[in-house]
């Protein structure tokens, strides 16, 4: 049986695009007690409330319908965020030569947290390029990867 974020994955992707969006990830996770399914979108020009709701309205409905989650969550539907995470492929892809912030489960050199200029992805294994070198994290090392923001 398909896991429950792949069956919205295919149920969202659809509206999304009918909005002029793209789905970016869907994420079902309990917090406090409660489940609640997140399904992040993304446009160039960025995502906009309005945006949100178009999305948010039809696939509730495609939600109900299907009812491919048993019990009660809460739906949100949001932006992907100018700190996204970057987890699948295709992500790392369309990111290459960005800045990034690679987090790690255990220290490296003393440190869990490096940030540098997206290089390449392979299978999992992250490569950034920091003061001109580079450098590769093995897929098991790497906790999360997100795109830098600067404030």
């Amino acid at each position: 049986m398909a896991k429950v974020t792949e069956l919205v994955a295919a149920l969202a992707a659809p509206i999304a695009e009918q909005n002029g969006c793209t789905l970016w990830d869907v994420e079902y996770v309990r917090e406090a007690g409660q489940w609640f399914l997140r399904v992040y979108i993304d446009k160039p020009e960025g995502i906009s409330i309005n945006d949100c709701e178009a999305v948010s309205r039809p696939l509730s409905d495609a939600l109900d319908e299907a009812d491919p989650i048993e019990g009660s969550y809460v739906l949100e539907v949001s932006s992907a965020g100018a700190d996204r995470p970057l987890k699948k492929p295709a992500h790392f892809q369309q990111f290459l030569g960005a800045e990034v912030d690679v987090r790690l489960y255990r220290p490296l050199d003393g440190r869990k947290e490096y940030t540098g200029v997206l290089k390449g992805y392979d299978g999992g294994d992250v490569t950034i390029e920091t003061a001109g070198e580079a450098r590769t994290f093995v897929k098991k090392d790497v906790a999360q990867v997100r795109l830098t923001v600067h404030f």
